[in-house]
């Protein structure tokens, strides 16, 4: 009997170079209005003096928390999760009551100007996970910092670099199981 799938994606900050093809990819992707995002990496420093300067990079997303808050306080049931574990809004049945945008502790949720719908990172999930493909943004990533796949399955790429990598999961205390973990920076520093 195969095992049920469980999407998550690794973010290497160590790789990432914010070139920003990420977020590019993304908006063309799913075709996401100017002056909103479902994905930013933002860039920070250098910090510290020579020869000891670090920057930083922080990808900002839906996380995809087992344990989705967004989920049980949407009063139309247009917030739901897959089977797989992908959160996702059915903007047919959302109202725009910002409930779930109020309830992500990540700040990934927005209103889409153009369908007044709640509006967040999906993993490309109707438009290429679900057709056997990698989201934009992991397909178009030139340094390899974005790992996606199948956390059940032991011989996916997530699951053999969680088993090398050091990753935290954002906000981990709150207790929300988040499915986008993070490498923490370890380049130019003592981190």
């Amino acid at each position: 009997m195969a095992t049920q799938k469980r999407y998550g994606m690794l973010y290497d900050s160590n790789k990432c170079i914010g070139c920003q093809a990420c977020s590019t990819a993304c908006r063309a992707e799913n075709k996401v209005p100017d002056k909103v995002s479902r994905l930013q990496v933002w860039i920070e420093g250098p910090k510290g003096k020579y020869p000891d300067l670090i920057t930083d990079f922080h990808r900002k997303s839906c996380v995809m928390c087992d344990s989705a808050p967004c989920v049980p306080v949407c009063p139309t049931g247009a917030s739901y999760t897959t089977s797989d574990g992908v959160t996702l809004v059915n903007e047919k049945f959302c109202v725009g009551c910002k409930y779930c945008i109020a309830a992500c502790p990540y700040q990934a949720r927005f209103l889409n100007p153009e369908t007044g719908a709640a509006d967040k990172c999906t993993f490309c999930h109707e438009t290429r996970v679900s057709r056997g493909q990698k989201p934009a943004c992991v397909s178009i990533c030139p340094t390899g910092a974005l790992i996606f796949g199948d956390m059940n399955d032991s011989k996916s790429d997530i699951s053999l670099a969680l088993k090398s990598q050091r990753a935290v999961k954002p906000k981990e205390h709150l207790g929300l199981k988040p499915k986008v973990v993070t490498v923490p920076n370890w380049r130019g520093g003592d981190a």
